[in-house]
């Protein structure tokens, strides 16, 4: 009874040394881990990423418009509902009592 328990607990504890290995090595390898080797290797930004953060900041100035347009077009149709008048309500059905 006691060598199902270790067997089950032995595959619980890798499975867990895998799941964090997997999310210490998707960290590492991807841009934080880039990121990070770049400081301690006190290296500036290279061109290539001053580029991409420009182009990332035009998209975000873009997508900043769309939203203040998409403000206005709300805040018009809300202005719009706010004074139109009260709407005669269709009665209710009888099945509906």
């Amino acid at each position: 009874m006691g060598e199902p328990v270790m067997s089950r607990l032995l595959i619980e504890n890798l499975a867990t040394i895998l799941a964090i290995t997997g999310i210490i090595a998707f960290v590492a390898l991807g841009p934080i881990g880039r990121a990070i080797a770049r400081r301690i290797e006190g290296r500036d930004p290279g061109p290539a990423d001053l580029g991409d953060v420009e182009g990332r900041l035009g998209t975000l100035e873009h997508q900043a418009q769309r939203v203040a347009e998409l403000e206005e077009r709300l805040d018009f149709a809300e202005r719009m509902l706010a004074q139109r008048p009260d709407v005669a309500r269709i009665p209710a059905s009888p099945e509906g009592r």
